[in-house]
This record gives structure tokens, C-alpha cells and sequence, in this order.
């Protein structure tokens, strides 16, 4: 598998944050600019999730500050490297991480979930419902709907490592074209893994971001993280 080199200087710590108590503050913080629409359905799907956290585990981002600066930030990073008007399909969303979030600040894309887990399915498909958002979710596993459908790609965040995701498109890159996945600074590590275990063949793995990513410990120092982009070769 071929890697495309990247900038390996170290990335610039940044100074504390403060707390923020608003969505708003954690924005500002950032210096996201959003619309009014879009800060509404954000802080509704944040309060919709936080609210059945309690009852499942969906999530441990449950602040404004570690939401903006973890959640938000992944997505607003994917969403720089995909064109307008594409199918995209989020594997093992859980709590919605990245799908619903790119959905509600990428309305032009065609946006799917899936998770193998029904509660968390069918939370997906209330958040979904109340926030009016046009997102396909299925209560299946990726390999079973790419079976049945092609996307233009595929996402994933946090389900796992790199071999255990290539298991799942063995076979399937045909419908799933091209996985963005999020990972930390040992993904070349997660790569060599999978390669060992022969999953890598005539793919590439290009990293297409690296940016700073806040620890949920608002004093600590950022997290270097990266976008993965795999896909055929078509060497």
C-alpha cells in the first residue's frame, strides 16, 4: 500500500481554552462561522443526544467545548475534502459522528448511516424525524449494505482499526469507492497491521488532513490528527 508523504513538523500547541457554556462561545472560540439555522439544528441534535446518552452510551463529548472542538472540528475537516452533491455512507455512526453532523452542516450531500446496533439505529432514525433531517440510516452492518447499494464513500469514525474496517470493504470498494477515516498519529502503525494481515492489496492510503484536535481535558495539549483516504489503485 502507498503512502503520499506529509508535512511532519510538529503541530503548534495551543494556549488553554477556557470553558465555554454555549454553543455559540464554543464557536467563537474556534472561529466557526455558522448560520442561524445551522447553530439551531446543532444545539438540538447535541440536546437530543446528551438527553439519550443518559439512557445508552452514545457518546462521552457532553459539552459545548469538547463537542466543538472534537466533534464538530472532525467534521468540518471531512467536509474541506468532499464535493458537493455526493452519497456518502457513515459506518457505524453510534450517536450520529459524523453522518448527522454532515448532514446538518452539508445539506447538499447524500447522507446514510448505518450501525449494527438496533437502539442505536432507531435512535438515529428520532433524531433524524425531529430534526427533518433526509438521512437514509440503516440497522445493518456496511458489508450488508453494500451489498444492496453504491456510495461515492464512505466515512467512518471511531469503530475500530484500520484492518477490522478494510475487513468490512474487502470485496466491496466497487460500492464503497473511497473510506475517509479519522484516526491519531498511529495510523501508519494501524496500516502496517492490516497490510500483515493482507488486507491492502491494490489499495492506496493517503493522508489529506492533519490538524490539531482538542482532548476532552480542556488543559491538555491538542491531539495531532488525520483524515485517511483509501482506495483503489488505479495504478
Amino acid at each position: 500500500m502507498d503512502e503520499s508523504p506529509m508535512d511532519e513538523s510538529p503541530i503548534d500547541e495551543s494556549p488553554e481554552r477556557p470553558v465555554t457554556t454555549t454553543l455559540e462561545e464554543a464557536l467563537a472560540l474556534h472561529q466557526f462561522e455558522m448560520t442561524k439555522a445551522t447553530r439551531h439544528k446543532l444545539r438540538r441534535w447535541c440536546e437530543l443526544l446528551w438527553e439519550a446518552n443518559q439512557r445508552m452510551n452514545l457518546t462521552r463529548h457532553t459539552d459545548w467545548s469538547t463537542f466543538v472542538g472534537r466533534d464538530l472540528t472532525d467534521v468540518l475537516e471531512l467536509s474541506k475534502l468532499l464535493d458537493e452533491g455526493l452519497q456518502v455512507l457513515d459506518i457505524g455512526s453510534g450517536g450520529g459522528v459524523p453522518g448527522l453532523v454532515l448532514a446538518i452542516v452539508r445539506p447538499d450531500l447524500d447522507i446514510s448511516v448505518c450501525d449494527s446496533v438496533g437502539k442505536k439505529a432507531e435512535v438515529l432514525k428520532s433524531f433524524c424525524e425531529t430534526l427533518q433531517l433526509p438521512v437514509t440510516v440503516f440497522h445493518e452492518r456496511a458489508e450488508s449494505v453494500l451489498k444492496q447499494y453504491a456510495f461515492d464513500c464512505c466515512v467512518a469514525r471511531a469503530v475500530g482499526p484500520m484492518w477490522k474496517m478494510l475487513t468490512w470493504l474487502d470485496g466491496r470498494w466497487a460500492d464503497a469507492r473511497v473510506l475517509y477515516t479519522f484516526k491519531g498519529p498511529r495510523w501508519r502503525e494501524e496500516l502496517t497491521e492490516a497490510k500483515e494481515r493482507g488486507l491492502t492489496k491494490r489499495l492506496v492510503a493517503t493522508p489529506v488532513a492533519r490538524y490539531p484536535l482538542h482532548s476532552t481535558d480542556p488543559n491538555a495539549p491538542p491531539i495531532e490528527s488525520f483524515i485517511i483516504r483509501v482506495m483503489r489503485d488505479k495504478g
